[in-house]
């Protein structure tokens, strides 16, 4: 299962849309509309992450700033080198580093980011603590000395005339430097296991860099970074057509949505001309979210500066990338050849 699971969702989708797996304790839903309208409806636990419109304008130059710069940095380290792994190397630091960056923090700081993402210490559910703990001290600096990073921008910023409170500053830091974790990693390290195992694709967008945001969205349907999404029912739901209590747990199959024959032709396939895509992951909804904005641009700035820095990049001899994992899935090596 964690190195294929697709032939059980296939099985699930066809006989089992909605069925009860006790060993997780919680419903398995897989068909791509009934997944959507389970992440969508507010009794599951889906609420809008965004940080409205205020923050846009801010955010966006300052990260889109942090990654390429980084990106840039951590390809020219590593361009020179015979065989190089892009996981260890690049896709698994870029995101964390890049949020880092645009926040004016330490560069040591990435890596305790990372950790705790990869440990789980940062959770989806809002358990920060760390983060927090982390940003306070300087969310106080910034205050008394500002700089011209984008933390001191948000301590700054003023929302119906009155200054962000330490509160609202630290949450958005803490959904930025959360979207620099593992999830947007392993997003990463599949958008380039994909695209390297299309040569003919990922020439294309080398010489159209337009195509990356279609590319990326094609990523995230075909190989989503987390496939199992849980959520709880707050309320009585109807699901499939059976009746959950509240409290159920309902498993959102996120990667069995991504290759439904039903809204998908040719499912399996990666091409970056899909029309629609329709992935179900790191979505922001109407508003906006940092940590959806630092994924796409951690893909589309490392994806440029790799392809600038690296001009015939290419698979290592014999090497072929093996996604595992059931709730956390990609490529865990992306060994290389940069010329």
């Amino acid at each position: 299962m964690e190195r294929d699971p697709y032939p059980l969702y296939r099985t699930l989708r066809e006989r089992h849309p909605l069925v009860r797996d006790e060993l997780l304790g919680a419903w398995l839903l897989s068909r791509y509309a009934d997944v959507r309208a389970a992440l969508a409806d507010a009794r599951l636990g889906a609420a809008d992450a965004g940080h409205g419109p205020a923050s846009r304008g801010l955010m966006e130059p300052a990260l889109r700033a942090a990654a390429e710069r980084t990106a840039h940095v951590l390809a020219r380290r590593i361009s020179g080198r015979r065989e190089v792994d892009l996981v260890a190397e690049f896709s698994a630091w870029l995101p964390a580093a890049a949020a880092v960056a645009a926040l004016g923090l330490p560069w040591e700081d990435a890596a305790r980011v990372q950790e705790w993402c990869r440990t789980g210490a940062v959770r989806p559910d809002g358990s920060r603590q760390e983060l927090t703990a982390l940003l306070r001290p300087h969310v106080a600096r910034r205050r008394a000395h500002p700089g011209t990073d984008l933390l001191s921008a948000l301590c700054r910023t003023r929302v119906d005339g009155q200054v962000l409170s330490d509160d609202a500053v630290t949450a958005l830091a803490e959904s930025l430097l959360a979207g620099g974790g593992e999830t947007t990693a392993l997003a990463l390290a599949s958008f380039l296991a994909n695209l390297l195992d299309h040569p003919a694709q990922l020439a294309l967008v080398r010489v159209r860099p337009g195509l990356i945001p279609g590319a990326w969205a094609e990523s995230l349907r075909r190989d989503p970074p987390a496939p199992v999404v849980l959520r709880r029912a707050t309320a009585p739901v109807r699901l499939g057509g059976t009746a959950l209590p509240a409290g159920a747990v309902v498993a959102c199959l996120v990667g069995s949505a991504g290759r439904d024959p039903f809204r998908f032709a040719d499912p399996d396939r990666y091409d970056i001309f899909r029309a629609d895509p329709a992935h179900l992951v790191l979505a922001a909804g109407p508003r906006f979210c940092p940590a959806t904005a630092l994924a796409g641009l951690a893909a589309e700035c490392g994806l440029r500066a790799l392809l600038d820095a690296m001009p015939g990049l290419r698979w290592a001899p014999g090497f072929r990338p093996a996604p595992r994992g059931l709730m956390a899935r990609a490529p865990r090596r992306l060994l290389v050849r940069p010329r």
